[in-house]
């Protein structure tokens, strides 16, 4: 019995060895870089909610349009209007933080319409 568990032992070993220098050496799987213009618009819909998320914790509009051309959008800041107008019509109030962070990305972006009036983030009282 014990032989019998030594050599279970030494098989699993010679197994291991064999698959993990077969799947790291020999054929390991292929580096598929993509980039995120072959996202799908599903996909690219997302990553313009985090760089408007983003462009509401940093301000930097610079670095929310040049994180916008890497989906290879022709235009971002039509992109961004439009994805804003189609989000709130679809979301609306039920995801309203995600919608008042398009909105403010798409309103530095110079691009503020009536549908987006409502999301506004409203001014900060003055001081007394």
């Amino acid at each position: 019995m014990r032989r019998f568990v030594i050599l279970m032992l030494i098989g699993m070993l010679i197994g291991i060895s064999f698959g993990l220098t077969l799947g790291w050496l020999v054929l390991p799987a292929p580096d598929r870089a993509s980039s995120l213009s072959q996202l799908a618009r599903r996909h690219k819909e997302e990553f313009a909610l985090m760089v408007a998320a983003a462009y509401q914790v940093d301000n930097d509009l610079g670095a929310a349009i040049e994180r916008l051309r890497l989906l290879g959008v022709a235009d971002p800041f039509t992109y961004v209007r439009d994805l804003t107008e189609r989000f709130i019509v679809q979301a609306g109030l039920t995801r309203e933080r995600e919608a008042r962070a398009l909105v403010q990305l798409s309103c530095a972006m110079g691009f503020c319409t009536e549908p987006m009036h409502p999301f506004l983030l409203p001014a900060a009282p003055s001081g007394s």
